[in-house]
């Protein structure tokens, strides 16, 4: 599999400075995260009481994520998994996927039917609910709202040289490896449209990664 063409969503290279872009992405990233978070107060309490009521643990699920600089910082989302469930799976599966090694189940290159996932936790993660916690972060300033994936540590630990551009900006709950296939890419593919986000962003590309994330989600071609 190829990746999808970035030109139609990554504009040309700029050639002004960052601080105007920067300014209006820290505004955009405030107040996008405070009215959704506001509006989705009560989508947020029902997620809750069905985590709680479905499985034994905490509602929101807290894991350390590589940001900007390579510094590390505490992920929010809600918890989709069994409480305190085993990730050596998962950590062997990323490992033959950055090798080459691993073939898509189902078109998507992730662990399908994985027992670790709670039936609620299914459900949250085909609509992406529950990122929603995400938005915290974006407030805290760890994450932006578009952004290269945020990476596990081990994983950080594996990629290759070329994709250590990602780590010049802040990881987003979004982002153009999300918007392009997500899990229907490769690892790989996917740092390569991380690092073209880098190098090519703007204030108009990520509105129009913003705005593609809604079909992406709802068209379920994300997970």
């Amino acid at each position: 599999m190829t990746s999808r063409p970035v030109g139609h969503v990554v504009a040309a290279r700029r050639s002004r400075p960052l601080t105007g872009y920067l300014l209006g992405k820290r505004i955009l990233d405030i107040t996008v995260a405070t009215v959704v978070l506001l509006v989705s107060l009560p989508v947020l309490l029902v997620i809750a009481v069905l985590i709680r009521a479905s499985s034994p643990g905490p509602v929101l699920f807290r894991q350390t994520r590589v940001g900007r600089a390579g510094a590390p910082f505490r992920m929010l989302k809600f918890r989709t998994m069994t409480d305190g469930c085993d990730d050596s799976a998962h950590r062997d599966y990323v490992r033959r996927l950055l090798a080459g090694d691993a073939e898509a189940q189902d078109g998507l290159y992730k662990l399908v039917d994985d027992p670790r996932v709670t039936r609620v936790g299914a459900m949250l993660r085909r609509l992406s609910l529950d990122e929603l916690p995400q938005l915290i972060n974006v407030l805290k300033g760890d994450m932006t709202l578009v952004g290269p994936r945020p990476a596990l540590p081990f994983e950080a630990e594996l990629f290759p040289d070329w994709a250590t551009p990602r780590y010049l900006v802040a990881p987003g709950v979004t982002g153009l490896w999300q918007v392009s296939g997500r899990n229907r890419l490769t690892m790989l593919q996917g740092l390569k449209l991380d690092v073209a986000y880098v190098e090519q962003r703007t204030f108009g590309v990520d509105l129009r990664i913003l705005i593609r994330t809604v079909p992406a989600v709802l068209g379920r071609g994300a997970r």
